[in-house]
This record gives structure tokens, sequence and C-alpha cells, in this order.
């Protein structure tokens, strides 16, 4: 304010002082006018010192007025400031008090979760349990039961009854009555039949070798029906064990809910527990009376098999001893015999004892009437005629086939019935049949044109049909013959000699392999006939003269020999000047000749071929 007064008396006295510089003349005017304002300048600033002593006080008023309502305000900041702390604090006492709240709550919830994931896994483990699935027929049974007790009592307490009331009520009652026969195995038993331990049966006496296969069985079943018994016992164990883990869960999620369906749940469980604990000293007790029943009955049983065992090893011990003996009788006699057909027959003799011996060790061993043996024998015979013929005749032909030791499997046979040839390897000889597979041999060549077929021949048909055998007792070689024919007018002689060296050259190997094997048939067959050289023949025939050429070759590749031979021959003669393979054939004789043979065997002159190829 004093600025603004001060700046207002200079600009006065500026403009004053302008003025008087341009009006001179005016100077008292000016003077005057300067003493009036100065006048009015010193009014003005006593004015304005009242003014500003006035504004001071009224400033401090206003100073001391704000501070007062500074301070007020300051005291309702503070106390504005205290009560939101205040309820600031009471604010976030309760968001902790809620939170804690809702962290037992989740907890609880946390908790109940984890018992009914408890509760899920031990039904995951009980659903498929049988145990539980016969229990729940055994309850079903007393439901049932408890149904038809009250329906029997309202037939009897309701009176006036109309028929068709009766007829339903008595439907009823037979309804009812049906469904317990059905699951009447579950009247006095949780598990139902599973309670009683499987039945022991009486084994019969160990009489023969045969009947210790039979006890192995019956011991073997035995310790399995104790395994299965025994299970049953670690399975209710194992059952009780969970409905107990499973009662203790429903009980503590009880403490936490007390939901009625769980109350109801402790107490099916409660029962469900107990008659599974009663079930269990049932079969406990019973487990230890079967198990002690069953190692008496085991114990018994081996006895048997010891005995039987030591009387078959006796039975064989004596069969031992036996062929031991008849080996040294033969033995002995091949000394003093000769000929060997002598030897072959008491070979046969003594071969034929031993086995009778054996039969009558084994059936006054094990046959305690023999009478029964021999009525049923007779019995069984007549059957055999009456019915079933050739199945037992197949059979008592197997036992010729494996006793005689005529046909092995990998034998080659030929078998000829009603008109068809067969000739192949044996593959197997069964109860009832010969198999074999053909092959290519010159059966397949002359007669079958085909092979690789397979055939079944009945056993019974070594009793009836003829089986050749061409590789029996070790006899791996067969004769085999070439037939060339060559003319009336070639060197025979020389054919003859050079078909046998052909044959000594490729038979040589066969010759010494069978000269052996025929050495060792002696012991089992009179040979006399054992030359084994090839063996070449001359026979006139109508067409020419027959050079028959006969070989040992192997007799399973009797073909391949033959087809490398009868080129070597055929080469061979074709190579002789006076030897001519002889072939049908037709000459006609056009010119005279002194030959008895016929025309002469120079060239024809060419005219001549000609007219003959014109006519």
């Amino acid at each position: 304010m004093n600025i603004f007064l001060k700046s207002l008396l200079l600009t006065t006295l500026f403009i004053t002082s302008t003025f008087a510089q341009e009006t001179v003349s005016k100077k008292d005017t000016v003077k005057e006018v300067v003493v009036n304002k100065l006048e009015d300048i010193e009014a003005i600033e006593k004015k304005r010192k009242e003014l500003a002593k006035k504004e001071k006080k009224r400033l401090v008023v206003l100073e001391r007025a704000k501070k007062i309502r500074e301070e007020k305000a300051k005291a309702e900041m503070l106390a504005l400031e205290k009560e939101k702390k205040e309820i600031e604090e009471a604010n976030e006492k309760i968001e902790e008090e809620k939170k804690v709240e809702e962290e037992k709550q989740r907890q609880l919830l946390f908790q109940i979760d984890e018992l009914k994931k408890r509760i899920e896994s031990i039904d995951v483990k009980l659903k498929d349990n049988i145990l539980l699935k016969r229990y729940s027929n055994y309850d079903a049974y007393r439901k049932i039961s408890a149904e038809l007790s009250e329906l029997k009592k309202n037939i009897k307490k309701v009176k006036n009854k109309t028929e068709e009331q009766v007829y339903h009520l008595n439907n009823k009652v037979r309804i009812k009555e049906n469904e317990l026969e059905l699951i009447s195995e579950y009247k006095g038993s949780p598990i139902g039949g599973l309670i009683n331990p499987p039945e022991i049966e009486n084994y019969e006496e160990i009489t023969n070798p045969f009947g210790i296969i039979n006890a192995l069985s019956y011991i073997k079943k035995l310790q399995n029906n104790k395994k299965q018994f025994s299970s049953v016992e670690e399975r209710i164990s194992e059952l009780t064990n969970l409905l107990d883990e499973k009662l203790f869960v429903y009980l503590e999620l009880y403490n936490l809910d007390t939901h009625p369906d769980y109350k109801d749940e402790i107490t099916f469980l409660d029962k469900e527990k107990k008659d599974f604990n009663m079930v269990l000293e049932i079969v406990s007790t019973t487990e230890e009376v079967y198990t002690r029943k069953i190692e008496q009955v085991i114990l018994e049983t081996k006895s048997q098999i010891s005995n039987q065992v030591e009387k078959t090893f006796n039975i064989a011990l004596i069969i031992i001893v036996l062929f031991v003996i008849a080996f040294l009788i033969k033995l002995a006699l091949k000394k003093y015999f000769s000929q060997n057909e002598n030897y072959y027959m008491t070979n046969k003799v003594i071969n034929f004892f031993v086995v009778f011996f054996i039969l009558m060790v084994i059936l006054f061993s094990y046959i305690d009437n023999v009478s029964y043996l021999v009525t049923i024998l007779g019995f069984a015979s007549a059957g055999i005629a009456i019915a079933l013929k050739d199945w037992f005749m197949s059979i008592f032909g197997w036992m010729v086939i494996v006793t005689s030791g005529s046909i092995h499997v990998g034998d080659r046979i030929k078998v000829d019935r009603g008109g068809v040839e067969a000739v192949g390897d044996v593959l197997d000889i069964s109860l009832f049949k010969i198999t074999i597979r053909e092959d290519i041999t010159l059966t397949s060549y002359t007669t079958n044109r085909r092979t690789g077929r397979i055939f079944f021949i009945p056993n019974n048909y070594v009793f009836s049909e003829m089986i050749a055998n061409y590789t029996h007792s070790g006899l791996k070689t067969v004769w085999d013959g070439i037939d060339i024919t060559i003319t009336f007018d070639s060197n025979h002689k020389k054919a003859q000699h050079i078909a046998k060296e052909i044959l000594k050259h490729y038979s040589k190997g066969y010759t010494d392999i069978t000269r052996k094997q025929l050495s060792k048939m002696r012991n089992k067959y009179q040979l006399r006939a054992t030359g084994v050289e090839p063996r070449v023949y001359t026979f006139v025939e109508p067409h020419g003269i027959v050079i028959s050429s006969w070989y040992l070759t192997n007799s399973y590749a009797a073909l391949v020999l033959r087809s490398t031979m009868s080129p070597e021959i055929l080469e061979a003669f074709m190579k002789e000047d006076d030897i001519h393979i002889a072939y049908p054939t037709q000459q006609i004789n056009i010119n005279r000749t002194d030959s008895a043979y016929g025309p002469s065997r120079k060239k024809a002159p060419k005219d001549l071929e000609d007219e003959i190829i014109s006519r």
C-alpha cells in the first residue's frame, strides 16, 4: 500500500513539474496546486496510516482467527485422523478376524476334502471286492427275511380278507421265498459258502506206479485248496483293515461336519465291521483245523508214494537183472554157435522168455486177482470182435510195428493198395495210422506222374496189404537196374563189360556200405544171398539183346545215380563201332542183299534216296 502511495505521489510530482515547465506563467498556480496536493497527500498519507493501522489490526484479528481456525481445523483433523485410525484399526481387526475365520474354514474344507479323498481311495480298493458283494447278498437275505416275516404277520392280522387280497399276499410270500431260496447260501454267513473250506476227498490206496502221478496231483490239489482257503482269510483280514480305516475316516469327517448321511454310514460300517470280525474269527479257527487235516492227509499220501516208489524200484531192479542175465547168456552162447541161424533162433527164444518173465513179475506185483484180468480181457476181446474192429486192428498193428521194429520214422516204404502205389518217407507212426510223404521216385515217373502228396496209411494194413521197406534195419541201399537194348549184331560181351565197369565206378561207395550193413543184419536175420557187387545180365528179347545192369544205390536218391549212369552207359555204347542201340524201327528192302539181317549198311545211292522220298 505504501509503495502504491509513493508511486502515486511521484507521478503527481512528475505531472506537476511537467505542467510547471510548460507554463511558467502559471507558477503560482502550480505552486498552489502543489501545496494543495501536498496537503492532500499528507491527508491521504494520514488517512492511509489510519487505514494501515486498522488494516493491521484487522489482519491481526484475521490472523488470530485464522490461527484459531487452523488450530480448530487441526484439532478436528487430528480427531478425524484419530477416529479414522481407530476405524481402520477396527476394520483391520475385523478383516484379520475374517481372514482367520476364512483360513479356518479353508483348513476345515481342506481336511474334509482330504478325508473324502481317503474315503474315495478306500472305496476304489473295495470296489471289486467279492467279499463285499457277497455281504450285500447277506444283507439282502436279512432284509428279505424281515419282509417275509412282516408279510406273514400281515396275513394273520388282517381279517375279512377277500380272495384277491389273499391271493396277492400269498403271491408276495412266494416271491420272497423264491428270492430267499436263490440266496440261501448266505443264510448264516456274510460271505456265503466261502466260510467253509473245500472238502477233502478220500483218496484210494496207491497200487501201481501210475497211481503216483494221480497221488502227486491229489497232493497238489490239496495244497491249492489250502492256499485258496488261506487266501480267503487274508482277504477277510485285509477287508477288515480297510473297513476299520474307512470307519475311522468317517468318524473324523463327522467330527468336522455333522451331516446325517455320515452318521448313517458310520452305523452301517460299524455293523459291517463287526460281522466281518466275527467271520474272520470263524475262518481263522477253521483254517487252523483244515490245515492240520490237509497236512495229515499229505503225509499219509507221501508215505504211500514212497512205498510205491520203493516197490517200483525193486521191480525195475529185477527187470534190469533179467536183461543182464539174458545179455550174458547171449554173449556166452554166441561163442558156441557157428551158424547164424541157430544163434538167431536162440536169441528169439531168450528174448521171448525175458519178456514173459517181465510180464509175470509186473502181473503178480500189481494185480491182486489174476482171474479178474482174464475175465476183463475176455469181454474186451468180444467187444473188439463186434465193434470198432478197424480201430483196434490199427492199434494192434501199431503194437506190431513198434515191437517188431519193421517200420521206423524216417524209413522209405512202398504201399500197394487197390492198384495205387505210393513210395515215400515215413513222417509219423501214430496209434492209428502211418503218415508218409511221397517223393520223386521211379514209381512217380512210370506210374503216378505226380508226387509230393501226403498219404495216411492205417496201421491194420500190416496184416492185409503189402508194405515194402527200402531202409529196414539200417539198410540204406536198394538194388536198381538200367535196361538198354542193343541190336543182335552188336558185340554184347563188350557191352556187358563196359556196363559193369561203369557200374563199379559209380556204385563202389554204396557197395561197401551195403556190405557192412548186411554183416550187421546177420545177427537178426538169416541171410544167404549177400552179394553186393554190381551185376550185368544179358537177355534176348524180340527186338534185340537187353543189357540189364543192376547196382546198389541210395534208397532215398535212386533216380540221381540212375540219371547219372544211364547217359554214361549210353555214351560209352555209342562210341563203339560194333555196338548199336536197338529201338523199334521199320525197314523196307528195295535192293537185293546177301546180308541175313536186312539191307546193307552202306549208304544208298542218291537217286535211290530221292525215289524213296518221292514214294
